[in-house]
């Protein structure tokens, strides 16, 4: 009896040790394996959630915009939101600052109240998909030009659309004219300087923030004969140019005496379709060469002023009551009744 516990003994333990050693070695590869299955399966998850982000859609408007399309040549009538949507994608880089998207909404749409305002209800007065009036492109147009990042350009677009829905600036309660250029050369322009108009709240302004602008600086070499077909003057390929120039409060050509013609910054611009009225003239040889600093005519808001505006932690209230002096934001709703009634 002795001998037979003892053997017992003995076997019992051998036993559960081989046991133990088994289920170790059956367990142990799932219990290794299984956090590292758990994280990549939780990391996959996280990144699929993060690609599906939802999409922000605006909202439908009672205001509808008769737009005469270039490609159709036929009148097309587009929900007001849908249609600032497709002008702020279409007028400003979808990259800018979320609150210089905003603040390019509200200069959009109040652009367009204001024309409507001022227009009959009839297909004559709708407004071009140009910059005549705006730029407007719609989904189609836009899924061409945006490619693969159209769902992610145009929910940021449509995002600053919607969190300024309806909202419009004012002067004196009256829908203002928005107007609004690439970049300037360091300041604005008093809306006099360039157009005939003195309106009180297209005052120049400082825009320092636009040397930092790609478009800032340009130049452009024309043949002497040409700028003389265009301005109707002649110059001597032989002579030393002779220029008399005044200046705006804003920097930008005010007149210019050339070969004894008088012309306005804004004239020898749009004739010789510079990027700015702040130039500069050389000559060499048989060519003028102008420098500019800046793109567009410089009244209102500067799209690239307000995009570094929004990046140094301003508002889209801030960016617009800067540009626009006097100004308040109100809504559609409220200033312009009779055209939610149409």
């Amino acid at each position: 009896m002795k001998g037979t516990g003892a053997l017992s003994f003995i076997k019992r333990p051998s036993f559960l040790i081989i046991g133990s050693l088994i289920m170790i070695i059956l367990i142990m590869p799932t219990l290794i394996v299984a956090p590292f299955i758990h994280t990549n399966d939780q990391e996959a998850i996280t990144d699929k959630l993060e690609q599906q982000t939802p999409e922000v859609h605006v909202k439908d408007s009672a205001v509808s915009v008769a737009v005469m399309r270039t490609s159709s040549e036929q009148v097309e009538n587009v929900p007001l939101e849908e249609y600032v949507a497709g002008v702020v994608a279409s007028e400003m880089p979808a990259e800018f600052e979320i609150e210089a998207l905003k603040a390019q909404s509200l200069a959009a749409r109040t652009y367009i109240v204001t024309h409507m305002l001022h227009q009959p209800a009839t297909a004559e007065s709708a407004v071009t998909d140009t910059v005549q009036h705006q730029v407007y492109k719609d989904e189609e147009e836009l899924r061409r030009t945006f490619g693969t990042k159209y769902d992610e350009k145009m929910n940021k677009i449509n995002k600053a659309v919607a969190a300024t829905q309806g909202e419009i600036l004012t002067y004196n309660e009256v829908p203002i004219n928005p107007s609004y250029f690439s970049t300037s050369n360091g300041y604005t322009e008093n809306s006099e300087d360039y157009w005939a108009n003195d309106i009180a709240y297209l005052r120049s302004v400082e825009s320092p923030w636009d040397k930092n602008s790609p478009k800032f600086l340009d130049q452009k070499t024309i043949p002497i004969t040409e700028v003389e077909e265009k301005l109707g003057i002649d110059i001597s390929n032989n002579e030393a140019l002779s220029l008399k120039i005044s200046h705006t409060e804003g920097n930008r050509v005010d007149q210019i005496k050339i070969a004894d013609e008088t012309f306005s910054g804004r004239d020898v611009r749009e004739k010789l379709k510079l990027r700015s009225s702040d130039f500069t003239i050389e000559k060499k040889n048989n060519h003028l060469i102008f420098t500019t600093e800046g793109f567009g005519h410089g009244v209102g808001m500067s799209q690239y002023g307000a995009n570094f505006m929004a990046k140094e932690g301003k508002s889209y209230k801030d960016i617009l009551t800067y540009y626009y002096k006097g100004v308040e934001i109100s809504k559609v709703s409220d200033t312009a009744p009779t055209l939610v009634s149409r």
